[in-house]
């Protein structure tokens, strides 16, 4: 399981702002239109996660009520294409409270996976800081938090959000959210940095003989809850943006700069210490197969990907849905061009740099290579494209805080990462 990496990394603009103390001060109703179609844009693209998570839970529900490899193989293919939408809505975190308070019930990562069900030897009994780590609730009707005994007999909704996750205040008990669904399609990926994603078989929710690993009512019922539960949430951030939601209500109608530094900030800490370090160069330093955000099902290409886009849609103020319907109005780019036009130039450019980046990696996945044999050692090449994508995103981040200073935005705090900041700490 991965170490601690976070920092706090305060990348304020306030020097450089004073140099362009005598810019005029923002147009109000430009910010406000701006304001206006960044919550249009996160209402769509939240809306879309939701419609797809609806899709993959019809799915889920056809596994279990149907199993087979074709209902095996449907499920997984509509959790890929729910994290398309999803993923383009990160940008939105960092800078809304609303949203990073709500974001680990459906995004949480890495997750102690033997929390959930049975795992391979390799994985170990124990973790020193998770007493939790080979708890199988699966197969266990009664498991033990913080010492006392806890009834697993019903595996629902409520259990799952109001007991098992983050069990113990342990973070990497994740026990709801895309990554629990996927570990629960897939199983765990055993194949280290060499061909090959989980190979959890249908079977395992198949009834009486046919059920493989034992619990497979159970591992239904689990699967059919975590399901549930994120659509239920997603619905629930819908209503945070659509008209008379909090997560709208607090931007539209609070001060024009708090908003413009909300957006700024989720671009660029998504970029810098999120993407950039936790994701990316974490397990570029380590080699380390564990180190993928999508690992059971080697999708982290495409969740990288869409990640990138999604930072450029908040800046051109646009959001293209799975049904190709299109949100568009006035923009943040818009807004940097009147006040310098090379400078929004130069993030449009870097914007569609890394997103390029990244469409090459996913290049190499669709031909064979996935995301964890791209970061194992001794592959140079591979290694060599994750970097590549790497540094576009830490040189979009310094046009990001060009763009913090142009705005004359104050004290704006950025995510970090060690593995960016201090690499020697990732290793101690």
């Amino acid at each position: 399981m991965p170490i601690a990496k976070k920092t706090a990394r305060r990348l304020a603009a306030a020097a450089f702002a004073a140099s362009l103390s005598a810019a005029p001060a923002l147009a109000e109703t430009d910010a406000s239109g701006v304001l206006k179609n960044y919550a249009d844009v996160a209402l769509a693209g939240y809306s879309d996660s939701a419609a797809t998570a609806r899709a993959l839970d019809a799915a889920v529900m056809a596994l279990i009520a149907s199993p087979s490899a074709g209902t095996l193989d449907a499920a997984r293919a509509a959790w890929k294409a729910a994290r398309i939408p999803y993923q383009q809505t990160e940008a939105f975190r960092f800078g809304n409270p609303i949203v990073d308070d709500w974001e680990g019930r459906v995004n949480a990562w890495p997750l102690d996976e033997g929390l959930i069900d049975y795992v391979d030897a390799s994985y170990g009994s124990e973790s020193d800081s998770n007493a939790l780590y080979t708890a199988n609730v699966i197969a266990n009707p009664q498991i033990a938090i913080n010492g006392q005994t806890v009834d697993a007999t019903a595996l629902t909704p409520e259990f799952l959000s109001g007991t098992l996750q983050e069990a113990g205040n342990v973070e990497a008990n994740v026990a709801t959210g895309y990554h629990a669904i996927e570990f629960l399609l897939w199983g765990q990926d055993l194949n280290g940095t060499s061909p090959g994603a989980g190979a959890r078989p249908w079977s395992d929710f198949a009834a009486g003989d046919a059920c493989t690993n034992g619990n497979c009512d159970r591992r239904a019922q689990y699967l059919a809850s975590a399901s549930k539960l994120l659509v239920a949430d997603l619905e629930e951030m819908v209503a945070n943006w659509a008209e008379g939601g909090a997560a709208r209500t607090v931007l539209v109608n609070g001060d024009a700069k708090a908003g413009l530094t909300a957006m700024l900030t989720g671009m660029g800490s998504l970029s810098y210490g999120e993407l950039a370090g936790e994701r990316m160069k974490l397990g570029l330093l380590l080699h380390d197969p564990e180190e993928e955000h999508d690992c059971f099902s080697d999708n982290t290409h495409i969740s990288h990907l869409y990640d990138a886009v999604g930072i450029r849609n908040v800046y051109l103020g646009v959001y293209t849905a799975s049904d190709d319907a299109k949100v568009e109005g006035p923009s943040l780019s818009a807004l940097v061009a009147e006040r310098d036009v090379a400078l929004d130039e130069e993030l449009r450019g870097k914007l569609d740099a890394t997103v390029e980046a990244m469409q090459a990696i996913e290049a190499r996945a669709r031909n064979g290579e996935a995301y964890d044999q791209m970061i194992g050692e001794g592959n140079e090449a591979g290694n060599a494209a994750v970097q590549a994508a790497i540094d576009a995103l830490i040189d979009q981040t310094r046009s990001i805080e060009r763009v913090i200073a142009a705005l004359d935005l104050q004290g704006v705090e950025l995510e970090g990462s060690d593995s960016l900041d201090n690499p020697d700490a990732v290793f101690q």
